[in-house]
């Protein structure tokens, strides 16, 4: 995953504080944030939004080949989270077995690395889930 630093700095309100969009006329929330509202089209008004980064789990899967540059973390869980507020998102299930994981558990958002470019290069952090128990 190599990418410059004000890649990195452009994509902070999304990777680490959560924040999307809704707009105004028919209070859809959408994450990653959109430009225009696909239901209102230009008659959507969207403002920015800051997800809680609690939900529960809609559907889930194993990864046992990941793609490159995330060996290190195999096998992992993957899983489309449906946040209280409307949107679903993809994020990776931490601090929890394959067995422990299960349609509608509750989760919340969690702070953590994504990967390391090289030992000297940037470090990525993002959000992942964790399992509410």
């Amino acid at each position: 995953m190599k990418s410059s630093i004000s890649l990195t700095w452009r994509r902070i309100p999304e990777r680490y504080r959560l924040e999307g969009n809704e707009c105004i006329n028919c209070k859809t929330a959408f994450f990653p944030p959109r430009n225009i509202c696909p239901k209102c089209r230009r008659k959507g008004i969207l403002k920015p939004k800051k997800f809680s980064g609690k939900g529960s789990i809609y559907s889930y899967t194993e990864i046992d080949i990941p793609p490159e540059g995330f060996e290190n973390q195999a096998p992992y869980v993957l899983a489309i989270i449906d946040l209280v507020e409307g949107s679903k998102i993809l994020g990776q299930i931490v601090d929890a077995r394959l067995d422990e994981v299960r349609v509608g558990s509750k989760v919340e958002h969690v702070f953590r690395m994504i990967q390391k470019d090289d030992p000297e290069g940037l470090i990525h952090y993002g959000f992942k889930f964790k399992l509410v128990k």
